[in-house]
């Protein structure tokens, strides 16, 4: 197979995350499960429960359905171990096969939660 098509065959086997966690090379596979909300107003009663999937301590990248876009404001909470709240900012979106990977930079600089074990 030429070098071109194994590239492609690899590429199509990655998930939105995957992808999106190329453009942040300081992050690393994790799987904390959190719940995210829309930080702007009004949107308080919009909820969703995922995973991250990469994150660093200034990143997190999970797969998410929310109306969320670029510079978008979110709010992430960790699961019953870590109930502390971050605010972050969308600084990337990755569409594939329908779903959407969501990158958020932290607002108060590092969150080392999200990369604990």
């Amino acid at each position: 197979m030429p070098r071109s098509e194994a590239n492609l065959a690899t590429v199509s086997t990655e998930n939105c995350a995957e992808q999106l966690a190329h453009f942040f090379p300081r992050t690393e596979a994790v799987r904390v499960p959190v719940q995210v909300m829309p930080g702007g107003a009004g949107e308080t009663r919009l909820r969703e429960s995922t995973v991250l999937e990469y994150a660093s301590a200034e990143h997190a990248i999970f797969v998410s359905t929310l109306p969320l876009e670029f510079a978008d404001r979110v709010k992430v909470r960790g699961g019953s171990n870590k109930a502390r709240m971050e605010e972050g900012t969308v600084v990337a979106v990755q569409y594939h096969d329908g779903r959407k990977a969501i990158a958020v930079r932290f607002l108060r600089g590092q969150c080392h939660w999200v990369t604990e074990p």
